[in-house]
């Protein structure tokens, strides 16, 4: 006879486990685990495909419980636990269980969305119902072992590096819309001789913080061919100073001098913190004949970011598989008479794709490449 509410959850600390595992000592099962941020829910599933109640396990504090209930489970019915991927919420646990020698199992969440309907005729998603899910697609063969592995030392480093660069890139990308919007207002002609996040603007901005001081500084001159190097020729500062003393912006007063100086000083720190960790990348990527191999397609930092997110290339099956794992590949939702548009699934880490986004405008200035994205163009 069919239970009136399966799903209803159970506090893993009413949980027990004599009086649960007595009707199947020696069977096989599968505990299948819907992770959240506070609350985990778990689900015991038999053979046969019939399963218990979920459990309600709070998180962290009932984590140390659950262990000790599979433990205790495991001794009277051998097991594994089968979790979703669910971004950092699941480690803890995931190390846990590794501690306590129990097996870990990984589901696909898109098989268990996809699952949703044919497995009560209900196409409803909610914690208990995915946990029996996960636990019955691992029954079924649907799982790849997934232990916690920290990786070896060289890759711990470059994966801290990584992080650290391109949470710099993000808060410069920050300061720089704020410099924008104060060149536009007080130096709008800027953006038509120097770059905005070069070294010669901004440089001036943190030293001077107004164009027209720096107009009337004698000393200017000789500190901008300083700022710019042999990279700014003595024609462009005489133009970029006619602009600075001729500009038509908003005259500034002592708070927006002292912004536009705080806006620059802060970019040019995003931008040493950048520099920092491109030589350290550079220098841990020597030890990785992979990462030099598509750095010449790529770029170094694009490279260490792929091997970061998505692990050694030569552990894909094929080039598909890699692109795959990208989210790069492309699906389809058409139906009768109605045509889809090709998307990209943008599955696994937003940082690959981010990174090799880059890597493509990079590669779009290439002669040959920009021609051929021309004709693409006119064919499309």
């Amino acid at each position: 006879m069919k239970r009136k509410n399966p799903y209803s959850l159970i506090d893993v600390n009413d949980i027990d486990i004599a009086q649960l595992s007595q009707p199947h000592i020696g069977q096989a099962a599968v505990v299948g685990v819907d992770v959240a941020k506070h609350v985990h829910v778990a689900c015991v599933v038999w053979p046969d495909r019939r399963f218990e109640r979920p459990w309600r396990i709070n998180s962290p504090k009932q984590v140390g419980l659950f262990i000790g209930k599979l433990l205790e489970l495991r001794m009277h019915c051998p097991l594994k636990v089968a979790m979703e991927s669910s971004g950092t919420y699941g480690d803890a646990l995931r190390q846990a269980l590794g501690d306590a020698g129990i097996e870990v199992v990984r589901v696909s969440a898109k098989a268990v969305k996809d699952q949703a309907e044919t497995f009560d005729g209900v196409p409803s998603q909610h914690d208990g119902k995915d946990a029996a899910i996960v636990g019955t697609l691992c029954l079924g063969g649907h799982g790849v072992p997934w232990p916690l592995k920290v990786g070896s030392r060289n890759d711990q480093a470059m994966r801290y590096w990584v992080r650290k660069l391109d949470t710099a890139s993000r808060i410069k990308q920050v300061w720089c819309g704020k410099l924008e919007s104060m060149l536009a207002r007080h130096w709008p002609e800027a953006s038509e001789l120097l770059e905005q996040s070069g070294a010669t603007l901004l440089n001036a901005m943190s030293h001077w913080g107004d164009p027209r001081k720096m107009a009337a500084d004698p000393q200017t001159q000789q500190m901008l061919a300083g700022f710019g190097g042999h990279y700014l020729a003595e024609a462009k500062i005489g133009r970029v100073l006619e602009s600075a003393r001729g500009t038509i912006g908003v005259r500034m007063n002592d708070w927006a001098v002292q912004e536009m100086r705080e806006i620059a000083e802060a970019i040019l720190q995003e931008r040493k913190r950048i520099g920092v960790c491109r030589r350290k990348l550079k220098t841990l990527s020597e030890d990785y004949p992979a990462i030099r191999s598509q750095a010449a397609a790529v770029g170094l930092i694009t490279a260490c970011v792929l091997w970061m997110c998505l692990g050694d290339p030569c552990n894909y099956g094929s080039a598909g598989a890699y692109r795959k794992a990208m989210g790069l590949n492309l699906k389809e939702r058409s139906s009768g008479l109605h045509k889809g548009k090709l998307s990209l699934s943008k599955r696994g880490a937003r940082l690959a794709r981010k990174w090799l986004y880059f890597s493509a405008l990079r590669w779009m200035k290439e002669p040959g490449v920009k021609l051929w994205m021309e004709r693409k163009k006119q064919r499309d």
